[in-house]
């Protein structure tokens, strides 16, 4: 994989935009980002999860509880970004190639 990201933008709905040197264009929902980080606690979170589904419910901190959003990105040298997200989380390294393969087409409509 050889493309690299162009052009960034936020939509209005809070999707990440990005157009790569192909010419593809992709979107991508922040849950989905931040649901694929690539930390290993993310990983290993959904590893166990995987094994044995849990009964206990979940407290969740006041910024888990607002949507979901970017609050910024950060160029990795010139093969990933870090992402930061409004839960506070920001451990990931989403590489080019990892980042094109999470992106849906852009709807026409869009």
């Amino acid at each position: 994989m050889s493309a690299i990201p162009e052009q960034l933008k936020l939509l209005d709905d809070g999707r990440l935009w990005i157009e790569w040197s192909d010419g593809v264009q992709l979107v991508y929902p922040v849950r989905d980002l931040r649901d694929s980080s690539p930390d290993a606690l993310t990983r290993e979170k959904a590893r166990l999860a995987a094994e044995k589904p849990s009964t206990e419910l979940t407290i969740l901190a006041p910024e888990e509880l607002a949507p979901l959003r970017i609050t910024g990105m950060q160029p990795i040298g010139r093969y990933a970004y870090q992402i930061q997200f409004s839960d506070g989380h920001d451990s990931g390294i989403y590489t080019y190639e990892y980042l094109y393969s999470l992106g849906k087409p852009l709807p026409p409509s869009d």
